[in-house]
């Protein structure tokens, strides 16, 4: 590391993708319009990282904390107990811990589907309303913690059993009623007891007269028990922050003891305020080393299946946070580096493991050929780190 010298990363969740046939061949992130992530890969280093080790599942839980430098091994217990310490939930070693969604299920005969894995992106005030209900019907087993829109937590308190759970965007429009009808008793119960209360309350009827998906279901995943994790400061020496309006990614700062901003106007969807996080971001590096920021909105595009949505949120992330971070880091001693942490193809709708682009520069360096951003150029820079865990040794050394 250099004296002095600042740190940032800049996360697009989800960018990584397949050669659309629409596209002639090319991937999303091929097609879009990113001249700041190219001129970064065509300045510096180009090239791949598994930041999903074989035989863990290919969320953003296990990818971030391998960017982050932490051996997702040895520190991924769950995705809900991070979302937890986001929240700054506090929790006993006999708690299982979910991540749990609202979501919109839909009966069809004696089948049940997943209709909507984010129950239409409900918004903030409805989704605290409908937690707050369904807290008053649970006894003493289970508690809800409120998050944002879909994204909520559930404890199910001195829990001694080992469970699989699917996420809700892996079975987006397909049959789930088998599935549910797998799941530990009290687990089936508290989630029927979940759709008695929700169906009939006043926000899904008015939901209903708005032709909104409705609220109708929760759907419990990524459980686990809160993890230990070493502060990123004792690791490698730097005082860093994290930028991100998911809860997961703010977990896992407040685990690894980084300074978590909240940024306003970052929703983590496609209408966040990416500019406010460049803003932040660069204002941090006054008084820390290293900041990490991550997006989701091109993330939530993939999961909808739309690929113009995915083009339009690469661009944005381009434009306006990579864009606007070296604007306004102009003249500064900084090492950056942009990168996404899966794929999530917009023909599967959710993640996937494959190695994913990422690209490093420093600020004073000048042009050495030109390249995108992107997976096809990434593939053939020879460059390719596995454990992904080790990328950040790379970054913070060079």
């Amino acid at each position: 590391m250099h004296y002095n010298r600042k740190y940032i990363i800049l996360v697009g969740d989800g960018m990584g993708d397949y050669p659309q046939p629409s596209l002639g061949g090319k991937t999303p992130l091929m097609a879009a319009n990113t001249p700041n992530m190219d001129f970064i890969a065509s300045c510096g280093v180009l090239g791949l990282v598994k930041t999903v080790p074989d035989g863990l599942p290919p969320g953003s839980d296990v990818a971030n904390l391998s960017l982050l430098g932490y051996d997702p091994r040895l520190c991924h217990t769950g995705r809900g107990p991070i979302e937890a310490a986001s929240l700054g939930i506090k929790t006993r070693p006999e708690d299982l811990i979910f991540r749990c969604n609202l979501v919109t299920l839909e009966k069809k005969g004696k089948s049940i589907y997943m209709k909507d894995y984010s129950a239409g992106h409900i918004t903030n005030e409805e989704a605290r309303e409908l937690i707050y209900e369904l807290n008053r019907h649970t006894g003493d087993d289970f508690s809800f913690y409120s998050g944002l829109s879909y994204r909520h937590i559930l404890i199910w308190h001195r829990c001694e059993d080992d469970l699989n759970t699917i996420p809700p965007h892996d079975v987006l429009g397909r049959e789930v009623g088998v599935y549910l009808e797998s799941l530990p008793p009290p687990l089936k119960r508290l989630i029927q007891l979940a759709k008695e209360v929700l169906e009939d309350h006043p926000i899904n009827r008015e939901r209903e007269k708005k032709g909104l998906p409705l609220a109708n279901a929760i759907w419990p995943w990524g459980q686990g028990r809160m993890p230990k994790m070493p502060l990123f400061k004792e690791k490698y020496g730097l005082k860093g922050a994290i930028i991100s309006a998911v809860d997961l990614i703010k977990g896992i700062g407040r685990l690894g003891g980084l300074e978590v901003i909240n940024v306003p106007g970052a929703t983590g969807y496609l209408d966040t305020d990416y500019k406010a996080k460049a803003r932040y971001a660069v204002k941090a590096l006054e008084r820390v080393d290293f900041v990490y920021v991550h997006v989701e909105a091109p993330d939530e595009a993939s999961h909808l299946g739309s690929l113009s949505q995915k083009i339009r949120a690469i661009e944005e992330f381009d434009e306006k946070v990579v864009g606007n971070v070296l604007k306004m880091t102009d003249g500064k001693d900084l090492r950056i580096m942009v990168t996404t942490d899966h794929y999530t193809p917009i023909s599967k709708k959710t993640h996937s493991n494959e190695p994913v682009p990422f690209a490093i520069c420093d600020k004073d360096e000048k042009n050495k050929e030109d390249r995108l951003f992107c997976e096809f150029f990434a593939s053939k820079s020879n460059v390719f780190v596995d454990p992904g865990y080790k990328l950040i040794e790379f970054f913070l050394e060079g």
